[in-house]
């Protein structure tokens, strides 16, 4: 910890989506180690976790959309932007659905108007685009490991296919100082976006009602705790601050454990000791169906490993949701 705070302290750091699961939880690390933060902010809720731990009074905060390359441009230059971790997109593979204009214009234009600034800021020396598993799209061959191919289908795994394609099409060409990470689908307090499972289902045993699964239970996801995503985030950008190797990478980060929807239901209720039985609805359309990572690289190229388990994730998750809803 002494040796990542030395790193930080000081460092100026962008963050788009600080106000988001993961962003919120960086935030707070980055704070933590000594750096000088700076949050790119468009929406104002205040049940988020920035906001409810009074975290935004410890940053400086950017009103904007990334949309707007002006104003990522003039928070770069202005504040002497360093590093920059870029996690700000539309999430919600639902949503992206019902609309995918917007998706496609948070998480693609979002994507390249920030990278297009940086590459016009000469400051930056380390960036961290954050992609997902959903843009591996549906595939035979699991894990998927960083040479599976990008084969998003639907319009949130097109999304963030497209987002990474971009980065590194922007670390080859220009020799942009960025890499990308790809993880699991993240849990973990501050996440209310109550139709995830995890939330979803703390926030239905907390009102004594059957928690609600939209699929038949039966999907594979990777599952990964939101503190282990933030650390792993620093952890790829110090390492990219001091190796031109890493530029154009990408990088698994996960649990590399098989999880169905309805065994993650079973162990939420195991750990609040609830009788509830879920409601399966067989309702989901155009998700896929098996997905888990290998993270093999991350742990040969930069000497990642977890700081948590899943059971140790979850019952860390519960008190917050806990304490939030009673």
């Amino acid at each position: 910890m002494e040796t990542e705070r030395n790193f930080w302290l000081d460092r100026p750091v962008l963050i788009t989506g600080a106000t988001g699961l993961v962003g919120g939880w960086l935030t707070r690390r980055l704070i933590e180690a000594g750096a000088d933060v700076v949050c790119l902010v468009r929406d104002w809720v205040p049940q988020q976790e920035l906001i409810r731990s009074s975290l935004i009074e410890k940053v400086t905060v950017v009103r904007g959309d990334l949309r707007d390359r002006d104003v990522l441009e003039r928070a770069l230059g202005e504040y002497e932007i360093d590093t920059v971790m870029h996690l700000a997109a539309q999430a919600i593979v639902c949503v992206a659905n019902r609309n995918p204009i917007s998706t496609f214009e948070s998480n693609i234009q979002g994507t390249w108007n920030l990278l297009e600034a940086c590459r016009r800021s000469p400051g930056v020396h380390s960036i961290v685009v954050a992609s997902s598993d959903k843009a591996y799209g549906d595939q035979e061959i699991l894990p998927y490991n960083e040479d599976t191919p990008l084969r998003g289908q639907h319009p949130y795994d097109v999304s963030k296919s497209c987002a990474d394609l971009i980065t590194h099409a922007y670390a080859k060409t220009y020799d942009l100082p960025v890499a990308v990470t790809r993880c699991g689908n993240f849990f973990g307090g501050g996440d209310l976006n109550w139709n995830r499972i995890v939330p979803g289902t703390i926030r239905a045993v907390l009102r004594g009602e059957r928690p609600v699964i939209r699929s038949d239970g039966h999907f594979v996801r990777d599952y990964f705790y939101v503190e282990d995503g933030a650390a792993a985030y620093m952890l790829l950008a110090e390492e990219l601050s001091s190796r031109r190797d890493l530029r154009g990478q990408a990088f698994n980060f996960s649990y590399e454990s098989q999880v169905t929807v309805l065994c993650l239901v079973k162990e939420i209720l195991r750990a609040m000791q609830s009788p509830l039985q879920p409601q399966v609805l067989n309702e989901a359309s155009n998700e896929i169906r098996r997905q888990y990572l290998s993270a093999e690289r991350a742990r040969t190229v930069l000497g990642w490993q977890p700081i948590f388990t899943l059971a140790e994730g979850l019952a860390r998750t519960i008190p917050w949701y806990r304490e939030l809803l009673t």
